[in-house]
């Protein structure tokens, strides 16, 4: 089965280089910032390609915020499930944005969590909050969610481990939780990397500002919070159309003390995010996320070796520090 999954990510691999790279004003959820957006957002909500069909749902005990997991926790028996916080693009409080991407993470065993509400998307209840009056344009507008909200997903999950009358009871492994996000979103991982709950992170078409800026309102951050990184941690971008590659590019060249990569794709800061199983970058996340949280020696041949797959996949590049 994982033979032929990775036999399937160098496929996708050959047709998302061949989209053209996309060069975006400003940071967007995908779901804005794809120019199939229409056709995307009229996907269903796919399961994922994992052995654990995944599902998307709420959850009352967990206010704001979008589930994905498996549909039919049984059949994962005693496997633990991991868990994934996401920052949503453009900080926003879509928790579907990334629907299609996140629901293939969960069909490998994870429980996924996106703050926000379901507002795109064939079971979308409700229409995104108009942009705010006084957004400059070209700017964001305030944040709608923050890492505050990320956090918030981390001490459901683990509550609801502990708690005895919990779908979730003694089904979560806590050694296995990562942070992870698209563009904003990607910074609000970048807040939440200091915890030491979090054992792994990606970083998808994001950075800390190159210049020094700070320039999205509610968030903060600066180049010195890199030193406080204390897990492996890999950056997904989109190739130099990518609004965000000076910055993702520019972290990554100083963060020498945790084992890195840098992963580039030339499919513009949109990246695959809303095509079916998340596309490419999904099957990038799910083999980091198998070797960083599962020890899986399979999934890091994807980053591992002088011929490891994102090497010689088409379209791809891959940079390495402290990973052989």
């Amino acid at each position: 089965m994982r033979d032929i999954r990775h036999a399937s990510l160098l496929t996708l691999s050959v047709m998302v280089a061949s989209i053209p790279g996309m060069a975006l004003a400003q940071q967007l959820p995908p779901s804005a910032a794809s120019p199939d957006a229409s056709r995307e957002a009229a996907l269903p909500n796919l399961p994922g390609s994992g052995p654990y069909p995944a599902i998307m749902e709420t959850d009352a005990s967990l206010p704001n915020h979008v589930i994905y997991r498996p549909s039919n926790l049984a059949k994962m028996r005693a496997r633990k499930l991991g868990v994934v916080l996401w920052g949503n693009g453009g900080c926003s409080a879509d928790g579907a944005s990334a629907r299609q991407h996140l629901l293939e993470i969960a069909s490998h065993g994870y429980l996924v969590i996106a703050p926000g509400r379901i507002l795109s998307g064939p079971s979308a209840t409700e229409s995104p909050a108009p942009r705010a009056a006084d957004t400059p344009p070209g700017q964001l507008p305030p944040v709608a969610t923050t890492s505050a909200d990320l956090r918030a997903g981390l001490d459901w999950a683990l509550a609801q481990n502990a708690d005895k009358a919990s779908r979730y009871a003694k089904r979560i492994d806590p050694a296995m939780t990562a942070a992870s996000g698209h563009s904003c979103g990607g910074l609000q991982a970048l807040e939440l990397a200091p915890d030491l709950r979090i054992h792994a992170l990606i970083i998808n078409n994001s950075g800390i500002f190159a210049d020094g800026s700070n320039p999205i309102r509610g968030i903060s951050v600066n180049k010195a919070m890199l030193k406080r990184i204390h897990t492996p941690v890999i950056y997904i971008l989109g190739g130099p159309s990518d609004i965000a590659y000076p910055n993702g590019t520019d972290d990554f060249k100083r963060i020498d003390h945790v084992p890195a990569a840098l992963v580039n794709l030339p499919v513009g800061h949109g990246g695959t995010f809303g095509k079916p199983y998340g596309g490419a970058v999904a099957q990038v996340a799910v083999d980091w996320l198998e070797w960083q949280l599962r020890g899986d020696l399979t999934a890091g041949r994807s980053f591992t070796g002088p011929a490891c797959r994102l090497c010689v996949a088409p379209g791809f590049t891959i940079e390495r520090k402290k990973i052989d």
